[in-house]
């Protein structure tokens, strides 16, 4: 296949994805211990059917603040697939006690013609 027909069916794929995202306010002080929870608890995560990648960042303006992105392959990968799974129960063992308040999570879809 040419470098031509790739670039368009990479687009294809991440558009048709659904991107998780998520603002983690995490307790005060806490950020160095819920990011070293966090790299175990992303084990789970990725392995996950539907799972495409991940990423969690740290704010600058605001140390305690993370945002958890997570791309998946449908809405019902993350939501029935992953919250309903095994796994769950030990990522929120591993994680869900930092958070303050509990993030609001939600889900989006790329905008025909407007990613690259």
């Amino acid at each position: 296949m040419s470098a031509s027909g790739a670039a368009p069916r990479a687009a294809a794929t991440l558009a048709a994805m659904v991107l998780e995202v998520a603002i983690l306010e995490v307790r005060a002080g806490e950020s160095e211990a819920f990011e070293a929870a966090f790299r175990e608890a992303q084990q789970i995560l990725a392995a996950s059917p539907g799972h495409q990648r991940h990423e969690l960042r740290r704010c600058l303006e605001a140390a305690d603040r993370h945002l958890l992105l997570v791309w998946w392959d449908s809405l019902e990968s993350h939501t029935q697939g992953f919250r309903q799974s095994p796994g769950y129960q030990r990522w929120r063992a591993l994680l869900h006690h930092f958070y303050e308040p509990f993030p609001v999570v939600e889900h989006y879809v790329a905008v025909p013609g407007a990613c690259d």
